[in-house]
């Protein structure tokens, strides 16, 4: 399985930030090309829970599979989505910097595709690197 990856630094708290990015139904307030974002199926921040993201790029339904507030992660997978791929599996991390009291997040995908590579372009370049860039600006 191949991958895609994007960190960047956030000058804000780690605990503000991780409270921001760890609600999973908000998706449509922080990447670009999100139009909506609704719980569908569950819980809003329980294991299972299921979000459908409505976006330029078509529907993409994901189930979050963990959530963990002492490690400042989160990790779902896509159940349906337009692009061809499958197999996907994403992390979420706010971790602080603790010499300047920032905060690194990153957010790394693993899946499996016929053409990899372009599925990681895509990824990297059209939603990791933008949302991370949108999350900076909000706290910044």
């Amino acid at each position: 399985m191949r991958g895609a990856y994007a960190s960047t630094v956030i000058s804000a708290d780690a605990g503000d930030v991780w409270a921001f990015l760890r609600e999973f139904g908000n998706l449509h307030e922080w990447l670009p090309g999100v139009s909506t974002c609704e719980i569908e199926d569950g819980a809003p921040l329980a294991p299972g829970v299921v979000r459908r993201v409505d976006g330029a790029g078509g529907v993409f339904r994901e189930r979050l599979l963990t959530l963990d507030d002492e490690e400042r992660t989160l990790t779902y997978a896509i159940i349906e989505s337009p692009l061809p791929m499958r197999d996907y599996h994403a992390t979420c991390r706010a971790a602080p910097v603790t010499d300047s009291g920032q905060t690194f997040v990153e957010w790394y995908a693993s899946f499996a595709a016929d053409d990899p590579e372009k599925i990681a372009k895509i990824l990297t370049r059209g939603v990791f690197v933008p949302g991370l860039e949108s999350l900076r600006k909000r706290f910044g």
